[in-house]
């Protein structure tokens, strides 16, 4: 067939068949992985388990969600909420709240104590007060979906694990906005969750994350990468994960929800800070995080060039079906294990566009680096 084919077209038969080769290889054995993930082992061993919280002027939040936290069904935990600096009425609040809740540690920092930018400094300070040694962190605008959220994660430290990763989804409102914030955080998780089942952990969420407390003073805290505002989740796990210590948890009463950023200023800002750790991250997994984008648009420039060059548009048409039936299915199977709807069909078209946007924020990030956190 090559014969009859210049030198152009033959790379473009060839920059097709490797690029959906490629594609096809991390939807099935990377990403099939949480699609066909059926975990049996669970540790039934109910350990005491410190919560912890950082808060910096989330009065309205914490107001609105503690309640739900200090109320999880579990026979021996603490909340621990480092209030970090805030001058509005937190502190009057969790001063209320403690009195009247035993569960409840508040711990206060000045401006005068945070050398620090972020929520690394205060996490150190609630992780170092923690009586325990299961740590479990999440956000002060987070809710867990269940009262059996502590029993769920811990349930995750079986054998010789040290973290266990979580998914936080956003609730669903109206507005094209929170679809695509709501379709994002699903891509992210089939990430970084499939990544971990195949012994690639690279990063966690900090809004659902469990570790062991003794593991964050082996690891020196976060003392690696302080100098970054960002990263208090990703690049401690992405430097404390190995393939043997760390497990995932997405059984349905272990998720925690929060309400999604309501302007696109504001969650462009937040995807700019999230992705300015993604350069800190190890070589192996920068390599692996970049591949799969780079071959879906090697994929549809080959396919486009094909339908324009080739005479024969039943091979275009064949990688094409490949391709989105393999999404397709996929998709579908981890959508249902991490409980999202109404992305399937769309999937298609938001994947390519997902890649676009990312490659938007990555020329943003650097022309001018983010420095706040939230």
């Amino acid at each position: 067939m090559f014969d009859t084919l210049s030198v152009f077209q033959i790379i473009v038969y060839i920059s097709s068949l490797l690029s959906l080769l490629t594609i096809l290889i991390y939807y099935w054995l990377i990403f099939g992985r949480l699609a066909f993930y059926n975990s049996k082992n669970k540790n039934n061993e109910l350990y005491p388990v410190s919560v912890v919280i950082s808060a910096k002027n989330e009065y309205l939040n914490l107001k609105e969600n503690l309640l739900y936290i200090l109320e999880q069904d579990y026979p021996q935990f603490e909340v621990i909420v480092v209030d970090d600096c805030s001058d509005d009425d937190s502190a009057y609040f969790l001063k209320k709240l403690a009195e009247q809740n035993p569960l409840l540690k508040v711990v206060t920092l000045s401006s005068t104590k945070n050398f620090f930018k972020g929520k690394k400094f205060p996490l150190s300070i609630g992780i170092k007060s923690a009586k325990y040694e299961h740590i479990l962190l999440t956000d002060a605008d987070c809710r867990p979906v269940s009262k059996n959220w502590i029993r769920e994660m811990q349930a995750g430290f079986y054998g010789d694990t040290d973290i266990v990763l979580g998914f936080s989804p956003y609730e669903k409102t109206k507005g094209l906005l929170n679809y695509l914030i709501r379709y994002e955080t699903f891509y992210t998780a089939l990430q970084y969750l499939s990544f971990s089942l195949s012994g690639l952990t690279y990063m966690g969420v900090g809004r659902n994350l469990a570790y062991k407390r003794s593991l964050f003073f082996d690891e020196k805290g976060f003392t690696g990468h302080y100098q970054i505002a960002s990263g208090d989740d990703d690049l401690f796990v992405n430097r404390a994960a190995s393939h043997a210590n760390t497990n995932i948890v997405i059984s349905k009463d272990s998720f925690v929800t929060s309400m999604s950023k309501d302007s696109f200023a504001e969650w462009i800002a937040q995807k700019r800070r999230h992705l300015t750790t993604g350069k800190y991250y190890r070589l192996k997994h920068k390599f692996l995080l970049a591949l799969l984008p780079f071959m879906i648009i090697i994929f549809y420039v080959s396919l486009i060039l094909l339908f324009i060059y080739s005479n024969n548009i039943i091979f275009p048409f064949s990688l094409l079906f490949l391709k989105v039936v393999s999404q397709l299915i996929i998709y579908k199977k981890c959508m249902q294990k991490l409980e999202q709807r109404n992305f399937l069909l769309i999937s298609l078209f938001l994947e390519l566009a997902y890649i676009f946007f990312i490659f938007f924020i990555f020329l943003t990030d650097i022309i001018k680096q983010p420095e706040r956190w939230s």
